[in-house]
């Protein structure tokens, strides 16, 4: 399974902008796939998460409300639509994925996740 993260960029603050990590070798459908974030000088943080069904998504706290996971089958492709951006929001943003036993099945941490992309950078100016 390989993860090609893109569409990071600089913004500013109250700004949008769409994150897309299209995937290849795997069956959306027995996978899981994540949105994390890493600041400067911080860990990484899980973002958002969509199921093997593509049915369920959960977001963090911090972003609930303003981002959004969503996928499309047809191109392999997970995205990750980002409203109303903070300069906090300032991070590398990887995609993620697993393989999971059941296609309703979220995870949410660093450790959970086996695939990863490269990364994409996002500044969102004050």
């Amino acid at each position: 399974v390989q993860l090609q993260a893109s569409g990071g960029g600089l913004v500013q603050a109250g700004g949008s902008l769409r994150l897309s990590c299209a995937a290849s070798g795997r069956t959306f459908s027995n996978y899981a796939s994540g949105w994390f974030r890493q600041a400067p000088g911080k860990g990484r943080e899980f973002v958002a998460v969509i199921s093997g069904s593509g049915g369920i998504t959960y977001c963090a706290d911090s972003v609930k409300g303003r981002f959004y996971i969503s996928r499309d089958g047809a191109k392999n492709t997970v995205y990750l639509q980002m409203n109303s951006l903070k300069p906090e929001d300032t991070a590398v943003y990887f995609c993620a994925a697993r393989e999971v036993a059941y296609s309703s099945d979220l995870y949410y941490t660093v450790s959970d996740y086996t695939y990863w992309g490269q990364g994409t950078l996002v500044t969102v100016s004050s």
